[in-house]
């Protein structure tokens, strides 16, 4: 069969990282590229792998002052300011500790989302800025 047939392209962008992350770059940014320790502004969309919405917002994030999940520290580093990433992001590399971001301030969706916390999130992120 031929491989590029539709329905079956959108497979081949998806990629594994080494921690388990399955990411699919959905738009390539034109920006500067997010590196390890760069402060960064994103949006983004947290559902349960059935689709199920968790949570989004918009956050500020930096390395140092708030320890993030892996999963997502992953998906974001390498993206180029304005791209969008969608990514399944096991619980291994995700809330595997409370205190970890990004999290609803409020206490019903944190704990909703924390509820999750042992199943695997889909990301839908979207790299602002690298500021």
């Amino acid at each position: 069969g031929n491989p590029e047939s539709p329905g079956q392209g959108r497979l081949f962008r998806y990629r594994k990282l080494d921690s388990g992350v399955k990411l699919e770059d959905v738009v390539d940014g034109e920006g500067p590229v997010a590196r390890e320790g760069d402060l960064v502004q994103f949006n983004y969309v947290c559902r349960r792998a059935n689709g199920y919405f968790v949570h989004s917002t918009v956050n500020q994030f930096s390395g140092e002052s708030k320890p993030m999940i892996r999963g997502l520290k992953d998906v974001i580093i390498g993206m180029k300011a304005g791209g969008k990433r969608r990514a399944l992001i096991p619980p291994e590399v995700g809330y595997i500790e409370e205190s970890l971001q990004p999290v609803p301030e409020e206490f019903g969706p944190r704990r909703s989302l924390l509820s999750h916390a042992k199943e695997p999130l889909v990301f839908e992120v979207q790299l602002l800025k690298v500021l």
